[in-house]
């Protein structure tokens, strides 16, 4: 009887994962074991904890800053992904970062712009992150979460629990509660950079702008970041010339951008 159910469970978790698996934009294959409505709900209910746990900026010239690079990129966003209305919030921190969940929620600490130093550089980082929410990675990194640490329990049941809460903010890429983030992919990064790349552009933003942004980063992180062997993100020079073979692609959309009218004016 035990042998019976253990292949029972088999071909059940073998059919889940057959049935969950898709393919990213660029045609990258994915295991996505949630719904987008799953994804939604996660991404807004982590959103209101931080909200509630971090500190707000009040600088109204900064939320309009934000606010107007993040519109003019989210307004770039194809309707077919079902999202018209971004939220965006800016946290008042000298961490140097930013995030986007799913349900459209950007949020921005304001140490960033002091890396991301003017409204293309922003554009970028937000394009971004941005295309890691429009191409499922959160719902692949959450997937491959549950595979490998909390089994294949039912979604709805174990959405539910305190312990995969803190899990799940892990998973979406926010550290508030667990200390730590699940790092994204060196394939999911290289996407995102190449996606968001391409979105920013679209929305009148000069692509040319990543490169110093992210020699930008370099310079900030003082040299701590560790060789890319080490790490799941490409390392700063692999980065730049990656989006330096990109701006080939990613430029001729700025300029179909700029030739048709799209010519944001964000004032930092």
């Amino acid at each position: 009887m035990t042998s019976l159910l253990t292949k029972a469970g088999l071909l059940a978790a073998a059919g889940l994962l057959l049935g969950a698996c898709a393919q990213s934009p660029t045609g990258r294959s994915q295991m996505l074991l949630f719904s987008p409505q799953q994804m939604n709900q996660l991404g807004a209910d982590s959103f209101n904890q931080m909200k509630q746990q971090e500190k707000l900026s009040k600088d109204a010239r900064v939320n309009g800053y934000v606010s107007c690079v993040a519109q003019a990129v989210t307004a770039q966003v194809p309707s077919s992904y079902g999202i018209s209305d971004w939220e965006v919030v800016v946290f008042d921190s000298k961490q140097v970062n930013a995030f986007a969940l799913p349900g459209g929620k950007i949020g921005v600490y304001s140490g960033l712009l002091d890396v991301a130093r003017n409204q293309d550089q922003l554009a970028t980082v937000i394009g971004h992150e941005l295309t890691h929410v429009l191409a499922q990675h959160s719902n692949e990194r959450l997937s491959r979460s549950q595979i490998t640490g909390l089994g294949l329990a039912a979604a709805d049941i174990a959405l539910g629990t305190s312990e995969y809460r803190a899990a799940t903010m892990a998973a979406l890429g926010l550290g508030v509660e667990v200390g730590i983030a699940l790092p994204y992919g060196r394939e999911q990064e290289s996407e995102a950079d190449r996606l968001g790349l391409a979105l920013m552009a679209r929305a009148g933003f000069n692509p040319a702008e990543a490169i110093p942004l992210w020699q930008n980063m370099g310079a900030a992180a003082g040299g701590k970041a560790p060789p890319e062997l080490l790490s799941t993100h490409p390392s700063n020079a692999n980065r730049i010339a990656e989006l330096r073979a990109e701006l080939a692609t990613a430029t001729p959309l700025y300029q179909q951008a700029r030739a048709a009218g799209l010519t944001p004016q964000c004032k930092p």
